[in-house]
């Protein structure tokens, strides 16, 4: 009971904040119970008069709430289905607006993650030069026996995981509430929103995951010419503390710079598109924080990312899902690009393809007719999800975390090139997955992999054949005394098994090399 109270109270200072900043102004009363109606009118009353647009006034807000709600206003910006896309822009701004803590509070951390004195790891160590809500990043020289690199230091806000946790308890109660009292939300899926902002917020407090996270992007991209991920000092990294190589270069939020050096503006942006395309397609790993401030590009011209603290993953299958409904609206097939919906099973089976299809071609239709410069696949893939909503295609946060970064990555290639072909740009990287994937090579791995799974199959039948004889056991014993089945009959059991058991495993095999057959010649 204390705790609901603690929810509530905490939550109604969260909605005053909200309301005296306008951010609930804009909800349609007739989207809400009519119970909730009476204080919603009560919210624009209290409201300041309008400054900026809603997405600037949600940010305000959630600046005032401290970081935890700096956090969730970070996270929906990754979710553009719940906030809009109106809003996404406004809100990732939010990681300019803290601030800093005093520099001997860092130094004190440091000093408690490695147990020496800071002078013993950094021959310097400056005030902070960025803050967020959950650390913030001091530049610093290594001491001269750790080889006197630069390197930039993250360290963790004081007091920061406690705070998180008891409002992530507050955000739990509310969205439970909204989806019991709003059926229309429960397709937003309000209660998976805070799972996965409680799953990365989780992750973000242990710097040593974000570090494994950059590690394997660093691995991925290694022999790709373009781009570069810093490298980690694992030796200066801890829980609260992480120590990675400093970017010399030239942020991209500093378009004047970045001409002045001469660099090739176009190409530029043409690298961050297909840079994002190929780590999300080829690695199913990609940056899922991608805006101008977490981009350099260094003195060899690669384009640079910091801050891992959002990634986005992507499994096969849906990889496969990407690459193909962009090749798909790329040739104006979308007959396949419905097809792929279903196969993928993210539309209900009672829906017709040929009506699906349809609809996706009044998206795409409209968008071929307009000047390559005009074609926005961001646009396209809000658009489809508005489309899909119609035809009960349930919300999927890893789809739409990707459809948030591509939105982000657009606005940042076409800062750099207003006139950019996102078809033309994107098209090399798609086709190419798609061939490698896709074409014969991908069949010869998907048999391969078919063989590998029946296999272990059939290689796990020894152990399967043991934990049979152990149960046969254990009912010889239980029937010893006069049970039901008598010793030679359990025997005979035991025989009848452990050959069906060796005819499966034959079965199995052939079944392998049937896939692999099949594979290979369609």
């Amino acid at each position: 009971m204390l705790a609901t109270l603690g929810h509530i109270g905490r939550l109604i200072r969260a909605a005053f904040v909200l309301a005296r900043e306008g951010v609930l102004s804009g909800i349609d009363p007739q989207n809400v119970p009519v119970a909730a109606r009476a204080p919603l009118a009560l919210a624009r009353m209290l409201a300041r008069p309008p400054a900026g647009s809603a997405g600037k006034r949600l940010g305000i807000a959630m600046g005032k709430l401290g970081p935890s709600y700096i956090k969730l206003g970070q996270f929906l910006a990754t979710r553009p289905d719940v906030v809009g896309a109106a809003a996404v822009r406004d809100l990732e701004g939010l990681q300019d607006r803290v601030t800093p803590f005093p520099r001997d509070v860092a130094v004190a951390m440091i000093e408690a993650a490695f147990e020496r004195p800071i002078d013993q790891t950094f021959a310097v160590f400056g005030e902070p030069v960025a803050a967020a809500s959950v650390a913030q990043v001091h530049r610093a020289r290594l001491t001269a026996a750790r080889g006197g690199g630069e390197v930039a230091v993250k360290v963790m806000r004081p007091g920061v995981e406690r705070r998180f946790k008891r409002d992530l308890g507050d955000l739990y109660f509310a969205a439970r509430t909204a989806e019991r009292l709003l059926p229309q939300a429960r397709r937003l899926r309000f209660v998976e929103v805070i799972d996965a902002l409680a799953r990365s917020v989780t992750m973000e407090m242990d710097f040593r995951i974000e570090a494994a996270a950059a590690s394997e992007f660093g691995e991925n991209v290694r022999d790709d010419p373009d781009f570069h991920i810093p490298a980690i000092d694992w030796t200066l990294t801890a829980k609260d503390v992480l120590t990675l190589e400093w970017v010399n270069g030239t942020s991209l939020t500093d378009i004047a710079s970045l001409r002045r050096s001469g660099y090739d503006l176009p190409a530029l942006g043409r690298t961050v598109i297909q840079s994002f395309l190929r780590h999300a397609m080829r690695d199913g790993l990609f940056h899922a924080d991608m805006h101008q401030g977490n981009l350099f590009v260094d003195g060899e011209g690669r384009l640079t990312a910091v801050d891992f603290g959002i990634m986005g993953r992507l499994g096969g299958k849906e990889r496969r899902f990407l690459a193909e409904i962009l090749y798909g609206f790329i040739t104006r097939d979308y007959m396949r690009v419905a097809e792929v919906h279903f196969q993928a099973g993210y539309v209900p089976g009672q829906h017709r393809v040929e009506d699906f299809a349809q609809a996706i071609r009044a998206i795409g239709e409209p968008i071929h007719a307009r000047r390559a410069d005009e074609i926005s696949m961001a646009k396209l893939l809000t658009l489809l999800f508005e489309i899909t909503a119609l035809f009960d295609m349930k919300t999927r946060v890893e789809l739409v975390m990707l459809q948030k970064t591509m939105v982000v990555v657009e606005g940042v290639a076409r800062t750099l090139d207003p006139k950019l072909d996102m078809w033309e740009t994107a098209e090399p990287v798609v086709r190419s997955w798609i061939e490698d994937n896709l074409g014969p090579a991908g069949k010869v791995g998907d048999a391969a992999a078919a063989i590998a799974s029946l296999a272990r199959g059939a290689l796990g039948l020894p152990d399967l054949l043991l934990r049979a004889e152990k149960i046969i056991l254990n009912l010889e014993l239980a029937t010893q005394d006069g049970g039901p089945l008598s010793p030679s009959a359990l025997q005979g059991v035991a025989s009848r098994e452990s050959t069906r058991f060796g005819w499966l495993g034959a079965a199995l095999w052939i079944l392998a090399l049937s896939a692999a057959w099949s594979v290979l010649v369609r």
